[in-house]
């Protein structure tokens, strides 16, 4: 046993030396290139009315299930680390965070939401932050560098009283988390009723999650007593609606013990596939999400960029309305009152102070006027002068209503989303490209790429 546990330390001292996965250095990119504070995507979203969510580093897998079903001791295994009390009693009572860290650490609740903000609402559940705790490990075994594992309250029915709504706090964490792993226990609690009823709650909303497992196999007797147990889970389960799908599937598991050799089939590799497949589809979501909101950021600058353009082009055509209206308003009273001081001083005067030519370019400019005078009756020349004063009061309304211009970009904010907007197509866009070449390697060879 303490050759095993030198050889995982090496190996654990390797990894942490350096030797992170492609999968993880790909969400690790993605959540940077979300949070930067900086040249990050929500802070541009911000500004452009967008709401945006970073991605996760890692996946989160809860798993749920009655007392004793080996959720813990299936963490343990994982991680290959005893890190979660096990034992028949009802040992995990809270909320437990089991995730990979730089060193070995246990925090308590208000550490554990200070860590996972997107878990902040379970404060609004009575009595649940006083269970919540976190353990970190650097165990850097299978994938659990990109794992968080969220270990559960054993279920159970009866008089049992949980110190909070536990049902309702496990619909709320299946919502959140990426993968459910309900264990049915095969030694009498298999089919606990509370069990049953938040696995029927989660599979209305979100039955993808679900994977069913019976765990601690090995100890459910023969083939025939182990077939016998399935039958009568699998049956209660297709009893509720929505869980009555065609070829159920229910691998049988056990912790593998080399001092205890069963002939029982051990599907457990089969959960670190699932948990895998998890993190596969976790990262190609990401990298599809990633370059979604990269088109809608530029989608949404060049919109505000256009918007802006046709503003600017409205404000200088309202400018130009403006000013020929409060022309006109400043000239007709002007040429008003000009034909009535020129009409009734004498021609002499004018004369004298313009000279011949001064005067008969003022009557060429002046005659429009005096022909309107001239046909206008002598009782109505009040009411036609009230009238052209409305009217150049009225051009002066129209010119300070078009000098009323929308509010347009300044040259710092049209820098800004230029910036961004060369930013997301050379830089983000590109380091995407090469993130999803870089995944694709892992799959298919470089001569497929081309």
């Amino acid at each position: 046993m303490s050759g095993k546990v030198k050889v995982r330390a090496a190996a654990n001292a390797e990894a942490m030396a350096g030797a992170v996965s492609v999968n993880e250095r790909i969400l690790r990119d993605c959540h940077g290139l979300y949070t930067d504070p900086e040249n990050g995507l929500i802070a541009l979203a911000s500004h452009l009315g967008l709401t945006f969510l970073p991605p996760r580093k890692k996946i989160t897998v809860m798993l749920m299930g009655n007392h004793s079903a080996g959720k813990s001791s299936f963490i343990n295994w994982y991680i290959e680390e005893h890190i979660q009390r096990t034992g028949v009693a009802i040992e995990t009572q809270g909320f437990a965070f089991i995730t990979s860290g730089r060193k070995r650490e246990s925090l308590t609740g208000d550490a554990t939401l200070h860590l996972y903000p997107h878990f902040k609402p379970l404060q609004s559940f009575q009595g649940v932050s006083e269970y919540l705790c976190t353990e970190i490990s650097t165990s850097r075994q299978k994938k659990f560098s990109l794992v968080t594992f969220v270990d559960t309250p054993g279920l159970v029915d009866g008089d049992m009283k949980y110190p909070f709504d536990v049902n309702r706090a496990l619909l709320w964490l299946g919502e959140l988390c990426d993968l459910v792993l309900v264990f049915f226990d095969p030694m009498g609690q298999a089919l606990c009723k509370r069990t049953l009823d938040i696995v029927e709650k989660i599979n209305e909303s979100h039955g993808d999650k679900l994977r069913f497992y019976l765990s601690k196999a090995d100890e459910a007797g023969g083939e025939s007593d182990r077939q016998r147990v399935l039958m009568q889970i699998v049956q209660e389960l297709c009893k509720r609606p929505g869980l009555n799908k065609c070829g159920f599937d229910m691998p049988t598991i056990y912790i593998p013990n080399p001092n205890k050799p069963s002939r029982c089939v051990n599907q457990v590799e089969d959960v670190c596939k699932t948990i895998e497949k998890t993190i596969t589809q976790t990262v190609q979501t990401t990298l599809n999400t990633l370059g979604r909101d990269c088109q809608r950021l530029s989608e949404g600058i060049e919109s505000k960029l256009r918007e802006d353009n046709e503003t600017v082009w409205r404000n200088r055509r309202a400018r130009v309305r403006g000013c020929l209206f409060g022309l006109t308003g400043f000239l007709l009273p002007l040429f008003l009152f000009a034909s009535i001081v020129f009409g009734t001083m004498p021609r002499e005067f004018w004369l004298s102070l313009l000279g011949m030519s001064g005067v008969e370019t003022l009557e060429i400019y002046l005659s429009p006027l005096h022909t309107l005078w001239s046909v206008v009756p002598e009782d109505y020349v009040l009411y036609t002068f009230m009238g052209l004063l409305l009217l150049t009061l009225l051009f002066l309304f129209l010119a300070q209503r078009c000098f009323r211009t929308q509010e347009t970009l300044n040259k710092k904010q049209r820098r800004y989303l230029l910036d961004r907007h060369a930013y997301i197509t050379e830089v983000v866009e590109h380091k995407r490209k090469r993130l999803y070449e870089d995944y694709l390697k892992q799959s298919v060879g470089e001569h497929d790429m081309s």
